[in-house]
């Protein structure tokens, strides 16, 4: 959890508030989801190791069309570049991409307990003690962890 500093003004009421909780996972996820509604070709994300990783992992997988990571934006900690990859008929190849693991319940499977998307068409991106990987990497490893989201 990263805490921001929002400022809140309503009409007839001073009050300020200070703090916010934030998953950045979550929000990388819909800045994604919400470029493919808008039918965007990139789209632009604050950058962090795990969103690195996980990035690298969609575009081995053949979800998104190419990958750009730039320093010194935001502040600082970096931005990443994303275009997306659409089909034919101008829909998007990710048909789906949602948070499996939330700040509230987090899902930790050992690596026979990993999920199946979609019968094995899809990915879940799981983060495990030799780093984040598909679920199918942490099988054959023998590895489990937090399933951060499942991709199809």
């Amino acid at each position: 959890m990263v805490k921001y500093l929002v400022l809140q003004k309503q009409v007839g009421n001073n009050k300020k508030q200070y703090t916010m909780y934030f998953d950045t996972i979550s929000d990388y996820l819909t800045r994604i989801r919400n470029a493919q509604m808008a039918q965007h070709r990139t789209v632009e994300i604050p950058a962090s190791n795990l969103k690195k990783r996980i990035t690298e992992i969609l575009y081995d997988q053949g979800y998104i069309l190419k990958y750009k990571f730039e320093d010194e934006a935001f502040g600082g900690q970096g931005k990443i570049m994303i275009a997306l990859k659409y089909d034919g008929n101008n829909k998007p190849v990710m048909r789906s991409i949602q948070r499996a693991s939330k700040p509230g319940k987090r899902m930790f499977k050992g690596s026979n307990d990993l999920p199946h998307v979609l019968n094995g068409l899809g990915i879940a991106i799981v983060s495990t003690s030799r780093g984040v990987m598909t679920d199918k990497e942490a099988r054959d490893l023998n590895v489990g962890g937090e399933v951060l989201c499942k991709v199809y």
